[in-house]
């Protein structure tokens, strides 16, 4: 023992210093795997016997279709949503644009398919056919929004459109998982400090005993592996309020359950699903053809209306199957213009969907393991990689350490 403590007198600095050294070694090991997470989005490397590439974006598509299930079972009921539109206010939010639209296409149809029966008329009886056509536009909207209604799940595919949008953009991805979890990668390094300098103080007493070199970078790479299983254990566990005396634990994810349903909600009605995306769905996606069909029964209703008791003397002036081409015309024309008219009303239909507080309630209702859900997976695929990452380095470090002490 007195030559321990020989030993400790003449080389106090560098015992001092081993406890800190392992808490570098812990907030290092910490850091690189909480990036190795997230970066980089692309393969860096060479395939398939050395590289990496972050663990989020590498199952983007898994992740996001975990992402998209809680969304859209847990969180999201588009008709809820879309039943919260005012078909009333949306007309006067897009008046002035669907005026003009109905002038425009009323016109061009006209023209392109009985140019010669549209030329003839005076310019007041054109613009009187106009003024008509327009007159029933609040109605041709109204219906038209009520068709989407009650077909939203043929026209509207909100699974396909955000795994896709999270597919294809994984910088989204990363960005909505590490937002929502950035105070737990935060307390996971600090985790690795605290952890990391009482080790070393172990670290060092053995050190002092038995001079081994193997014990520092043993206990180095025991500081990387320990440290990141136990951070990540302490994310989740407790998922719900164990006291201990005066001591409450419960996962740091789950206590900020209120802060993570608001952020999460935010980001998935700014970025996910928003109003442009939407009817980007609706016009483009894999049910887009039932849109469209559904845009021409409508305005063929309209047609009918507006045509009336003049159908046969129509009918016989353009032909019947004009007047079909006029009416397929006119719906392709509805649809084109659809993307037009609702960027006017764009403000309104966020504030009336008011997708972010609800996906914030409907979180805030989740049981503990579904709330879990929303981040567990970016951990469970390869958190065994992050963990051993933990322990090669702590024990790279801890051999640095011995040469330091020996020389």
């Amino acid at each position: 023992m007195d030559a321990v403590l020989a030993d400790f007198a003449q080389h106090w600095p560098l015992y001092t210093a081993i406890p800190f050294i392992a808490a570098l070694i812990g907030y290092v090991t910490k850091r690189v795997a909480i990036e190795m997470m997230f970066r980089p989005l692309d393969f860096v490397g060479i395939r398939p016997i050395f590289g990496w590439q972050g663990v989020v974006p590498k199952h983007g598509g898994r992740m996001a279709a975990i992402a998209t299930d809680l969304l859209t079972k847990n969180l999201i009921d588009l008709g809820e949503v879309i039943g919260r539109i005012q078909p009333d206010r949306l007309v006067r939010e897009i008046e002035q644009p669907l005026l003009r639209a109905i002038d425009a296409l009323a016109r061009d149809v006209l023209a392109r398919h009985h140019p010669r029966l549209w030329e003839s008329l005076p310019p007041m009886a054109q613009d009187l056919i106009v003024k008509q056509l327009q007159a029933g536009s609040p109605k041709l909207v109204r219906e038209l929004l009520e068709e989407i209604r009650t077909n939203l799940d043929g026209v509207l595919d909100v699974k396909h459109m955000t795994v896709e949008r999270l597919t294809r953009d994984r910088a989204l991805l990363v960005r909505l998982i590490r937002e929502t979890s950035r105070p737990e990668m935060a307390f996971i390094a600090r985790c690795g400090i605290y952890f990391g300098f009482v080790l070393g103080v172990v670290q060092a007493v053995v050190w002092a005993l038995t001079k081994n070199p193997w014990v520092l970078p043993a206990f180095g790479g025991a500081i990387g592996l320990f440290t990141d299983w136990l951070a990540i254990k302490m994310i989740f566990l407790p998922r719900r309020p164990v006291k201990i005396g005066p001591i409450t634990l419960q996962g740091k994810f789950q206590r900020r359950k209120a802060e993570v349903a608001r952020q999460y909600g935010e980001i998935i009605a700014r970025e996910v699903l928003t109003v442009p995306n939407l009817l980007d769905e609706l016009l483009t996606g894999p049910r887009a053809d039932r849109l469209a069909a559904l845009v021409r029964r409508v305005v063929a209703r309209a047609v009918d209306e507006q045509v009336g008791l003049i159908r046969p003397l129509v009918s016989a002036t353009v032909g019947g199957e004009r007047l079909r081409e006029m009416t397929e015309t006119a719906a392709a024309g509805a649809l084109a213009q659809m993307p037009y008219l609702l960027r006017s009303a764009e403000p309104y239909l966020v504030e009336a969907m008011d997708l972010a507080n609800l996906v914030e309630r409907r979180m805030l209702a989740l049981t503990p393991e579904d709330y879990e859900n929303l981040l567990r997976p970016a951990f469970r695929q390869e958190e065994w990689k992050l963990i051993a990452v933990g322990g090669v380095i702590g024990f790279v470090v801890g051999e640095l350490q011995v040469l330091l002490m020996l020389h």
